[in-house]
């Protein structure tokens, strides 16, 4: 047996062996997987943009008048004048100084982590942080401090350990797998004190927290206090790219050191033709988020009224937690037999003994089809003995959704 079968053999005995399914048609709350309509309650495309008429219009269009892609990276000649249109739009819309588009959010992540500490500098960093930045900690080449998640006193004591070396805090805003929001106010407040830039990746908080979805820094009256925000086009504003929100000063170091930036094509014109779109909806009808977050109360009621765990979610990400790799896998499997689509997440995407269904709402879900998908997941849970103990302390005397 080669090494490769022998790994992908290993993969497989753990129940960490991955495969990919195919979607058919659209992304929408339902789409055709492997032939048969399922509920879909795994997607990132939290407004149901991905599918709007006016963002795939404005991708079309962007497409006729400039072509399929920019030809270049964007320090020879693949900058564009509509690049520079989205860049101001994103720095206008979350507070800031100025923008930089970047391919995608993994790309943003480690090109400004890396770009901005270097060796003898240290980091710290959540310890359920995305992967991209901890990716970017790591190609750096910086110490890294890895703190308890959202604990400001770990967080602390770290700092007074790295002292005049604590170059920067990186943390999500939203956590991709557990739903819950970081502690900004402690963190600025921490950043400022240590003077240590703090980077915020709002990947899940953009268009689902904050006025106008404007992120959970704004949700917390921070917006333009965070040093460095990162954000994806990829998620709820339903096309694909990212960006970083910063000062023109650290925007033109990331142009002049970032090796993703340098070194990668510009942003094809059909992708930020619909991010334009994807803001300009936005701005127009401030109503998704709040339906988003309607959604996301009520598929969070139904699933602790049917016995299960969901961790200390506060947003649209809505685990199930079951521990078990396996039964993680059993789990997703006997739901899809129900026609509700959610996949399931194993290490080392989360923490071994975290396996769980990362469940993920639309704004354009209804309120019967949640409710289903929650008798749908809490039966199969009680079917498999995986089902949890009710509702978590973090949500009890919480007043009911709608």
């Amino acid at each position: 047996m080669t090494d490769v079968a022998e790994r992908l053999a290993e993969l497989r005995r753990t129940g960490l062996h991955r495969r990919l399914r195919l979607i058919e048609g659209p992304q929408g709350p339902r789409v055709l997987l492997d032939g048969a309509e399922v509920l879909l309650l795994c997607s990132n495309n939290y407004l149901g943009l991905a599918d709007h008429p006016r963002v795939r219009q404005a991708a079309a269009e962007a497409a006729e008048r400039l072509g399929a892609g920019a030809g270049a990276s964007r320090l020879i000649s693949g900058s564009m004048a509509l690049h520079r249109k989205l860049e101001g739009r994103l720095a206008e819309f979350k507070g800031s100084e100025a923008a930089l588009l970047f391919g995608s959010g993994y790309l943003a992540n480690t090109g400004t982590v890396a770009a901005l500490a270097g060796r003898g500098d240290v980091i710290l960093s959540d310890e359920l942080n995305h992967a991209s930045l901890i990716d970017g900690c790591r190609l750096s080449r910086a110490e890294i401090f890895v703190y308890r998640h959202r604990d400001l006193e770990h967080l602390e004591w770290g700092l007074h350990e790295a002292g005049g070396r604590a170059r920067m805090i990186v943390t999500d805003g939203v956590f991709s797998m557990d739903g819950d929001v970081a502690p900004l106010g402690g963190l600025v407040e921490l950043a400022r004190r240590h003077r240590c830039l703090l980077v915020v990746d709002e990947a899940h908080g953009t268009g689902a927290l904050g006025p106008g979805g404007r992120g959970a820094a704004a949700a917390a009256g921070l917006s333009g206090e965070v040093d460095v925000v990162v954000g994806t086009l990829g998620k709820a504003l339903g096309g694909y790219g990212a960006y970083v929100c910063a000062s023109a000063e650290i925007v033109d170091l990331l142009v002049n050191t970032a090796r993703p930036f340098i070194y990668s094509t510009a942003p094809p014109p059909p992708s930020v033709g619909a991010a334009l779109a994807a803001l300009s909806l936005l701005a127009d009808r401030p109503g998704l988020v709040e339906q988003l977050r309607r959604n996301a109360a009520i598929l969070r009621e139904a699933l602790v009224a049917r016995g299960l765990k969901i961790g200390g979610s506060r947003t649209q990400i809505v685990p199930v937690i079951v521990g078990d790799p396996r039964r993680a896998t059993a789990l997703s499997e006997r739901t899809l037999e129900g026609g509700v689509f959610a996949q399931a997440i194993r290490p080392p995407t989360v923490p071994a003994g975290s396996s769980r269904l990362r469940l993920t709402v639309m704004a354009n879900h209804r309120t019967d089809e949640l409710r289903a998908a929650a008798r749908v997941i809490g039966r199969a849970a009680h079917e498999l003995g995986v089902a949890g103990g009710g509702a978590p302390e973090e949500l009890r005397g919480l007043p009911r959704a709608a």
